[in-house]
């Protein structure tokens, strides 16, 4: 009970203000635009961090990665499923967003006059075609440029690029990695201090959301929820068994439904991947995968790979798309938002407060105005609980289908 509470504690709370915010601006109606400064200024202090954040955290994820070449079949294997799984994941969120549109209803023209119009270089994109359109969404023509919280994308890129050039020079770019390493550190430590303000932050800037827009965008939320624990559900039970049944048949169906109850209900009980990382070792071994593959999927797939996130990113896109009136029928919005939802889902999940990052990615791409943020920020505290099932419980039938790929579809009559 003592575990259970410390490790909701700050999410009770977060929701907590959360909820009161709602009661004031259902209470105080539009004079609750008062207390918006208070929500902005965490807002403006969270916009102070996140390009240092983003630039220290990812390129000291990828300048410190090493020893990978050895383990050749089992490392391409384990990025080849966790892709096909968070692109599926992606798409199961998508056509569930599609059937029930989350923000159906709320009008958005109120919702307008509470943000800024945003701005950035997506923005003023030019209609030069889509290759054109294509090269600004992923790099600026200035290195200042990428100092704008609006370049997101852009500004990951580089970061990405400059972990890639650290790591391969080697022992002479020790110094610079180190440099990254306790960089990312002092930004997280910033972070957490920011955080403590939150819960008021939060909570007054939802007063003003909610005192201008009325009721509708809790119904908006309510809807979300429901969703989500729909489409959990389906996969959970749903893919989670084909996946095992592709691994090995009915055989590793029966094993793998025997011995996933525990890593799920650790899962939910501490609403942490990380955390249910000694758990999903033991269980997983337990289902007949090989003591050396699991002690590598299971830690790095509690680190990069997220199917219930990327669910999770597919109901932030589709509700900011409700919102705005924006459609999701055509063909390139439909891409477009699998594949943000699932580049949220795989590759943001890697990174220390990969949610925040990947929630300012959301917003840059698609051109939102960035203080649209603590709205889908609201979405992650009320998805949390479930997401981190199907992110934890998804590893264990990961290093299943892992297994299949690396020793041959009868691994797990070897292994027994």
């Amino acid at each position: 009970m003592k575990s259970f509470l410390k490790n909701y504690k700050f999410p009770a709370i977060l929701l907590g203000s959360i909820v009161l915010g709602a009661v004031i601006g259902i209470v105080a109606g539009p004079k609750a635009v008062v207390l918006k400064p208070f929500g902005d200024l965490f807002l403006n202090l969270m916009f102070m961090i996140i390009i240092p954040l983003v630039f220290f955290s990812v390129s000291s994820a990828i300048a410190s990665m090493n020893g990978m070449k050895r383990l050749g079949k089992i490392m391409a294997s384990t990025f080849f499923i966790f892709l096909c799984t968070s692109l599926v994941a992606s798409v199961v969120g998508f056509m569930g967003a599609v059937v029930v549109n989350p923000a159906k209803g709320i009008d958005y023209s109120t919702l307008k006059k509470i943000v800024s119009t945003g701005g950035g270089a997506a923005q003023k994109a030019k209609q030069g075609g889509i290759l054109e359109q294509l090269v600004n969404t992923v790099t600026v023509s200035d290195f200042v440029s990428l100092l704008s919280k609006n370049n997101m994308l852009q500004l990951i890129v580089f970061s990405v690029l400059f972990g890639i050039s650290t790591a391969l020079v080697g022992e002479k770019a020790k110094p610079v990695t180190k440099f990254l390493s306790a960089a990312s550190d002092v930004t997280m430590k910033m972070v957490k201090i920011v955080m403590y303000y939150a819960p008021i932050g939060l909570g007054c800037y939802f007063a003003s959301v909610i005192g201008s827009l009325g009721t509708k965008i809790l119904q908006g939320y309510l809807r979300v929820f429901i969703l989500y624990i729909v489409l959990a559900l389906v996969y959970y039970f749903g893919f989670f068994t084909l996946y095992a049944f592709l691994s090995g048949g009915r055989k590793a169906v029966n094993i793998f439904w025997k011995n996933v109850l525990t890593p799920t209900i650790t899962a939910l009980a501490t609403c942490s991947s990380a955390a249910t990382i000694p758990i999903n070792l033991e269980f997983t071994k337990r289902m007949g995968v090989a003591d050396d593959l699991a002690e590598t999927v299971i830690p790095m797939g509690a680190n990069i790979h997220k199917d219930g996130s990327a669910i999770g990113g597919v109901m932030k896109i589709t509700f900011l798309f409700g919102l705005f009136g924006k459609s999701m029928a055509t063909p390139s919005s439909a891409l477009s938002i699998i594949f943000v939802a699932f580049l949220v889902g795989a590759v943001m999940a890697a990174i220390p407060s990969g949610g925040m990052i990947g929630e300012m990615l959301i917003l840059s791409v698609y051109n939102f105005p960035t203080e649209l943020l603590p709205i889908i920020a609201v979405i992650s505290v009320i998805i949390d609980a479930p997401a981190t099932v199907l992110n934890s419980a998804g590893n264990t039938v990961s290093s299943m289908l892992i297994s299949r790929l690396v020793e041959g579809k009868q691994w797990l009559s070897a292994k027994n």
